[in-house]
């Protein structure tokens, strides 16, 4: 739920109060039911709300503690918010019924260490002016985004980029290195970077402490990691068969979905009809909300494909007897919808089923302010393509089977944009490198999942989620990605998440608590075959964008390479199925509609 908005000043001035009223104002879609602005001097914090806990006026943000000088502003959901009052209570004198007021308790009690208590998806601001200091933390799988920029005398901090841009002041000239990323990793640049030079991304599992050295009057920035499971077998699971497995996985899940039932307002389900949205309708069927609302999408054929998997969606909603409802997209209302997906994206993302998530959340919005999606499934338990060649190499062989399946070529990312325009280095080869031979991962498919999951997830999937739902002002809650369920996951043998395809797993739950032929059916997404396939109009969204005036003035892609595209758009496509030429289209897209020149 909710925007967030922050402007921090350590030189001794005072905060901008009208830069964070305008960080606000550009996420008033994220936070509809609300917005106010709280004035510390050298710090000013600002919050759009989507009340979906205690929806009552006095759960209104920013919020302030009751036992110490301390302001917060809060973006997400704590689900053991209900546990932890109560541990609390004795210490605390509680003014809300929500979860926002139980993070200034937990501060109050704990320190730095409040995150460590917390299950959910948060990004979190705290002022604690009694000790001229600012705690900036955001949960373990960077579910809720967190963005900063640095500015003369200090920090300004927002749930996405493009209000920091609005707040003005911000270097947007692109960095080498994370656009070196992007077109290798199929628009995908891990944290802390973004493509811009002047902002950067809060990691996941990641609490920072900025403060000012009373002594010396420097500031002083610590950052510490508090979540990092092991990618290896624990003694505890021994002697496990691969039913124990299968039934401990099953509870890990039946209480991530049970957890983010947490609302004061319905809560319902995208479901896709795929494997893990319909695991979710099933386990909610058991917690007695199996009529809850479900939604799926679907779009006309293209190039040969399906655009929707409605038969699938459907087995599972009358199975279930959900309230089902589905949602057909023309083909000719696709152009522009893309453009307004882009519109929403805080980062670019060039991924085909963005405009649906996008298209499926503006209608889902007008009957529920909270759903839960499957995302996460296949990072966790090994559901891509992609992870195969990690299963049969060696431990040292993880960065060769990774890069052969995942990687795009570094000198495709060079024949593509003028010279000079990328490092001259395979900088994002380096950083693989580093991350996939780190210790704490027994096996070659472990290296790769606990890669998948931790870094490339977080800005794939999740920050897709995240944009495309919050643009609309819906919460969307992911149960696969619950802490306890990917610690679980962690430790699990590779070759039973492996197994059948991969999400071995979750197959074999699957297949004792859904209909049949949904969990053998060929495997879902969100299919845009327009998109996949750059169809008419589509394609000419992508011309007009890599053709136009501000195009040639940037000066980015080489005209060889971008006539080539052009000229036969689908013959080259990235590992994962994309096209190159989409790639370019939405990275020029999203500048431009950001005004950035």
């Amino acid at each position: 739920m909710c925007g967030l908005a922050a402007d921090v000043r350590f030189d001794g001035g005072r905060a901008d109060i009208d830069a964070v009223r305008r960080m606000a104002a550009c996420m008033e879609d994220r936070g509809p039911d609300g917005g106010r602005v709280w004035d510390g001097g050298w710090a000013v914090l600002g919050h759009r709300r989507l009340s979906v806990i205690d929806l009552s006026d006095r759960a209104a943000q920013p919020m302030t503690s009751a036992v110490q000088d301390v302001t917060m502003v809060f973006n997400g959901c704590i689900y053991n918010h209900g546990e932890l009052r109560r541990d609390l209570a004795a210490d605390y004198p509680f003014r809300t019924t929500g979860d926002s007021e139980v993070l200034l308790a937990a501060y109050a009690k704990w320190g730095d260490a409040f995150v460590d208590h917390l299950v959910g998806m948060f990004a979190v601001v705290l002022v604690d002016r009694a000790r001229d200091r600012v705690v900036v933390a955001r949960d373990r799988l960077g579910i809720k985004p967190l963005y900063l920029a640095q500015v003369d005398g200090g920090v300004r901090i927002a749930s996405t980029l493009p209000a920091l841009l609005a707040a003005g002041g911000v270097d947007t000239a692109l960095d080498p290195i994370a656009l070196h990323h992007y077109l290798s990793w199929h628009s995908i640049v891990p944290a802390p970077r973004t493509l811009l030079r002047g902002v950067q991304k809060l990691p996941a599992a990641t609490v920072r402490t900025i403060e000012r050295d009373g002594t010396t009057g420097r500031t002083r920035t610590t950052d510490r990691t508090y979540w990092s499971p092991d990618y290896e077998r624990l003694p505890e699971h021994a002697g496990w068969t691969a039913r124990d497995w299968e039934d401990a996985v099953e509870e890990a899940l039946r209480v991530a979905v049970r957890r983010r039932l947490v609302a004061d307002v319905p809560v319902g389900v995208l479901l896709s009809g795929g494997l893990d949205s319909s695991l979710l309708v099933a386990l909610l069927a058991e917690e007695g909300t199996g009529t809850t609302g479900t939604y799926s999408i679907g779009f006309d054929a293209a190039g040969g494909e399906s655009g929707d998997e409605f038969v699938y969606s459907d087995a599972v909603a009358d199975h279930f007897a959900t309230a089902h409802t589905r949602i057909h997209v023309p083909a000719s209302t696709l152009p522009a919808a893309l453009l307004d997906s882009v519109d929403a994206m805080t980062e670019p993302m060039a991924t085909q089923d963005v405009a649906a998530f996008h298209l499926l959340a503006q209608r889902v919005s007008e009957s529920r302010k909270v759903v839960q999606s499957g995302q996460g499934a296949d990072e966790v338990f090994a559901g891509y393509e992609y992870h195969r060649p990690a299963v049969g190499a060696t431990r040292p062989g993880a960065l060769a089977a990774f890069t052969r399946a995942f990687v795009d070529p570094s000198a495709t990312a060079h024949a593509l944009l003028e010279p000079g325009v990328l490092p001259a280095t395979d900088v994002s080869h380096v950083l693989l490198q580093d991350r996939l031979g780190a210790a704490g991962a027994e096996t070659a498919l472990d290296a790769v999942l606990r890669f998948d999951t931790h870094v490339l997830m977080v800005d794939d999937p999740v920050k897709r989620v995240d944009s495309m739902t919050m643009a609309s002002g819906l919460e969307a809650r992911v149960p696969f990605l619950d802490q306890d369920l990917v610690e679980l996951a962690a430790a699990c043998l590779p070759e039973l998440k492996a197994a059948d395809g991969g999400k071995g797993v979750l197959k074999a739950i699957g297949r004792r608590l859904l209909p049949a032929g949904v969990v053998d059916r060929p495997k879902g997404y969100f299919p845009v075959p327009a998109v996949r396939n750059l169809d008419g109009e589509v394609f000419a969204v992508a011309r007009d964008a890599l053709l136009g005036p501000e195009a040639r003035a940037r000066g980015l892609v080489r005209p060889e390479a971008a006539a080539a595209l052009l000229q036969d758009p689908r013959r080259y496509r990235t590992r994962v199925g994309g096209t190159t030429l989409w790639l370019l289209a939405v990275l020029e897209l999203w500048l431009q509609r950001q005004g950035i020149r």
